[in-house]
């Protein structure tokens, strides 16, 4: 594999990651009382913890992101 094909790799892995990280917060806020009922009774927690649950998920997911797809996509960038 060539540096110019792992930075096509990399920055379409960010834009997916991105288009995903997106996609679930808006699901999570617009369809809030729903999700929150759902995965309370799925996973047994109560549904007034759940706000921050989420919140921990995204900013995890988020900073997954930057760490792994988009400064290595960076740095190719500069490099090549």
């Amino acid at each position: 594999m060539t540096l110019d094909q792992l930075t096509h790799f990399l920055a379409w892995c960010t834009l997916i990651n991105i288009a995903l990280l997106l996609f679930s917060t808006v699901c999570l806020y617009a369809f809030s009382e729903q999700v929150r009922k759902i995965h309370s009774k799925l996973f047994d927690i109560d549904e007034n913890k759940l706000p921050g649950i989420y919140f921990k998920y995204l900013a995890a997911y988020k900073i997954l992101i930057i760490v792994f797809n988009l400064v290595p996509y960076i740095a190719l960038r500069i490099i090549a």
